[in-house]
């Protein structure tokens, strides 16, 4: 028992660290506002991610493209590794790193949005993205652990938890994510 208490209170004290923090509560407002304002010019916003950040990503652009709290209409948002026939035909003919930015390069419009989640903020297929996302002016935002990686130079907004553990940080990013939606759906859908 006391090791599941310990795990709970990692958690916690994760989520904690972020409650303090003004800098990155205010990027989760800013992203809210973002997104909400692309979503209004006729925009797109895409997730990206591998393993568990991949099911996270999925996870938000559902709650996207479904519905959050509202019975409302569906907003445009996709998570890019749906296509599991595009996915395994371009790591097969190509390399696993350009999964992602080959399909910013031939779907992503400028103003759209491109949500990476990275653990670590190294994966190399989503700092090859986040540089084609540049190119293309593609709103890039990162969401990584404490350091930032790679990733962390590529995104014009960077939503880093402060923690090194990788279980904490999906935590936090799923929960943080849950945040944007809501927000989201409550500016873009207000009376």
């Amino acid at each position: 028992m006391t090791r599941i208490t310990d795990i709970i209170k990692a958690s916690i004290s994760t989520k904690e660290s972020i409650l303090k923090d003004p800098v990155l509560l205010g990027t989760i407002d800013q992203l809210a506002t973002l997104m909400t304002l692309a979503l209004r010019n006729g925009n797109r916003i895409y997730f990206c991610g591998n393993g568990g950040s991949a099911a996270d990503a999925q996870h938000l652009a559902a709650e996207f493209s479904g519905r959050f709290y509202t019975d409302r209409d569906a907003l445009p948002a996709e998570a890019l590794h749906c296509n599991t026939s595009y996915l395994t035909a371009v790591a097969n003919d190509y390399s696993y790193d350009v999964v992602y930015a080959r399909l910013v390069k031939g779907i992503c419009n400028k103003g759209d949005v491109l949500v990476g989640l990275s653990t670590s903020g190294n994966s190399t297929n989503i700092v090859k993205a986040f540089e084609v996302a540049r190119e293309k002016g593609v709103i890039t935002v990162g969401f990584t652990g404490e350091a930032g990686g790679k990733m962390k130079e590529l995104s014009d907004h960077l939503v880093n938890v402060p923690s090194k553990d990788t279980p904490r940080i999906q935590e936090s990013h799923i929960m943080l994510g849950h945040i944007i939606c809501e927000l989201v759906e409550e500016q873009y859908f207000k009376a």
